[in-house]
């Protein structure tokens, strides 16, 4: 990762449904497989506390970009995918809390599964909440059951899609372009939620790579 020192990028909803990067040849490849590879071995192996805090707090001085360079062309369904994933998710969070959590919180009203209970959100879920809550599941990568993680990720997810597309229907009469836009980030949030329960699933099996 580069040490050079940036502000952190801001994503909006856009960013969160394209974002793709340029290029993807196969040296760039190994070297995102190799390097999520040992940063999660060697953080895992010695889980000291300092350490997992700076990684967790990463972006937050160095910007998602950063994070991106690395990642973000991977395959969803491989170990890098996964990690830039979960930091993706946590970035998008701390950019918005105030709509994170309420979409968040309408969504687990609406949710009819252990959804709320799997993603461990404290009830009511507020802007301190869910940034908490974005915290602890990318915790959760270095010092707990990966797998888990990644399961808290994809109820995360699923909940922020119920919440998502339920207000993509509430705002179809005010703004027909506004609606579309939460309609098409609601399926965003459902299909990487099912990315982070396949990475979990291969995790479980020794398969992530």
């Amino acid at each position: 990762m580069t040490s050079e020192h940036r502000k952190p990028a801001l994503f909006g909803g856009s960013e969160f449904e394209a974002f793709k990067g340029g290029e993807d040849p196969a040296q760039i490849s190994r070297l995102a497989h190799d390097t999520a590879s040992a940063l999660l071995g060697r953080v895992r192996a010695d889980p000291d506390p300092g350490v997992i805090d700076r990684l967790i707090e990463y972006t937050d001085l160095h910007g998602i970009d950063a994070i991106a360079e690395l990642w973000s062309r991977a395959s969803s369904h491989s170990l890098p995918g996964a990690l830039w994933r979960i930091y993706l998710l946590r970035a998008l969070i701390r950019q918005d809390p105030e709509q994170s959590s309420y979409l968040f919180q309408k969504g687990s009203e609406l949710s009819i599964t252990i959804d709320p209970v799997v993603a461990g959100a404290t009830s009511p879920t507020g802007p301190k909440e869910i940034t908490d809550l974005a915290d602890q599941i990318l915790r959760g990568i270095f010092d707990g059951d990966f797998a888990v993680a990644l399961e808290r990720a994809a109820a995360f997810c699923r909940i922020m899609s119920l919440g998502t597309a339920a207000e993509a229907d509430d705002t179809e009469s005010d703004s027909a372009e506004r609606a579309s836009e939460f309609t098409v980030r609601a399926n965003r949030f459902a299909e990487t939620a099912s990315e982070f329960a396949i990475c979990a699933k291969l995790w479980r099996t020794d398969s992530l790579d």
